[in-house]
């Protein structure tokens, strides 16, 4: 083997290509073939779009392994553990599990150059091979047409709100990214589109490629109370279920996407009500609106583009503290900052702003310029934003960490905030 730790492998994984990002299938493929002689068994769900879909993901693996089916998940980026990456039956995968993964594709490549995102693509597609799965939930990187995880068909694509974000590789509107996150879509298989505002880009590939596409509003519905929610489709009707365990009204619009989803299935792939209620209350999702402490409240959560902020200062407006909004906002330098804090600014007292230690990461300085509020406070790192913080603090204020995966994963990792 070449590397024994899984460390080794992650660090040499991400000297090996030149390039970070390089959107495309051809390397991939040419890989995966040496991996995998036959299409494996399982039924494939894949799932793309801009914000929900970590969400989705959790919820359909969550009902699907409560109804006891053997699920195999992959999701990135991770926020502590690589491992998070890759589940077997809701449980993340083991370092040596990994490492074997990894040398099977090491030996597969041969000289073909991949990316870390494309090396771990190709090992949880290996582990989940050698598992025996009932359903694979597959969740894009960026985008879909080009997007490592597109050299498998999928059974049924889901493909929930889009917004506008990786600019710089999927386009600079909803409508061209749409397009792009399009590319998941197989002729003849059915698909979900869960956004309330379709991408006429989007239904247009549909019809062209002869997709049988399911739309929010038209094909299934959802409605929802303080107390609880409802579902329907043509066909079946759910009332007075339980709202999921994560909150947010944009919660229900996932689970509704993933409600969906699970009625496209094959046959032999069916859950019923209390399989849905108990998995929708089990399914949690680290990072999105995660109250991590109370008096002082802390939360944290990955939003880094505007409709994920938007939702991110619904969800703080809708759950008011008596005292002061901190906010602890570093980001990546290919995001739309203006975009973000706009969102933010009418639900922040005070921001702390951070820069990030990575390639990507943008400087407090230049982050700064896009706030227009006299309450800013500049710190070299989220350690130093976290720690200025913590002594001032009255029990009815609130800490608001978000911006970047890298911001949200510092203080999981730290927890500057005890």
């Amino acid at each position: 083997m070449r590397f024994e730790t899984l460390s080794d492998w992650l660090d040499w994984q991400g000297t090996l290509h030149p390039a970070e990002i390089e959107l495309g299938l051809e390397r991939i493929s040419k890989v995966y073939q040496q991996l995998a002689s036959e299409k494996p068994g399982y039924v494939v769900i894949t799932v793309a779009g801009t914000n929900g879909k970590g969400s989705c993901v959790a919820f359909l693996e969550a009902i699907l392994t409560t109804a006891g089916y053997r699920v195999g998940a992959y999701t990135s980026p991770h926020l502590v553990h690589y491992n998070e990456r890759i589940r077997l039956n809701a449980n993340d995968v083991d370092d040596q599990s990994l490492c074997e993964a990894f040398e099977r594709v090491d030996q597969a490549r041969g000289d073909t150059s991949i990316t870390y995102f494309e090396f771990g693509t190709l090992a949880a597609l290996d582990i989940f091979n050698h598992a025996e799965l009932d359903v694979v939930i597959l969740e894009t990187g960026m985008g879909g047409r080009l997007d490592a995880v597109n050299i498998i068909d999928a059974d049924v694509a889901l493909i929930t709100s889009i917004g506008v974000d990786h600019t710089d590789w999927l386009g600079t509107d909803r409508e061209t990214i749409a397009l792009e996150k399009a590319g998941i879509m197989r002729t003849g298989k059915p698909a979900i589109y869960g956004d309330l505002d379709p991408t006429l880009s989007l239904l247009k590939y549909a019809d062209k490629n002869n997709v049988p596409l399911s739309l929010v509003a038209r094909d299934f519905h959802y409605g929802w109370s303080d107390k609880d929610w409802s579902w329907c489709d043509f066909e079946t009707k759910y009332e007075h279920m339980a709202r999921p365990f994560m909150a947010g009204e944009y919660q229900l619009q996932n689970a509704a996407a993933a409600l969906a989803v699970l009625t496209k299935l094959p046959e032999h792939i069916s859950v019923n009500r209390e399989n849905i209620e108990k998995g929708l209350q089990k399914a949690t999702l680290a990072g999105r609106f995660q109250i991590v402490k109370e008096e002082p409240c802390w939360i944290l959560d990955v939003a880094h583009n505007p409709h994920a902020a938007e939702v991110l200062a619904e969800n703080l407006s809708a759950n008011s503290c008596a005292g002061k909004t901190h906010a602890v906002f570093g980001m990546l330098n290919d995001k739309d900052v203006t975009g973000v804090v706009e969102k933010m600014q009418d639900v922040i007292d005070n921001w702390h702003v951070c820069s990030l230690d990575v390639p990507r990461g943008i400087k407090a300085e230049e982050l700064a310029k896009a706030i227009h509020q006299d309450k800013v406070t500049l710190h070299d790192s989220v350690r130093d934003a976290c720690q200025s913080i913590v002594p001032d603090l009255n029990k009815n204020d609130r800490v608001i960490v978000f911006g970047s995966f890298y911001t949200v994963s510092d203080v999981m990792q730290n927890l500057y905030y005890n």
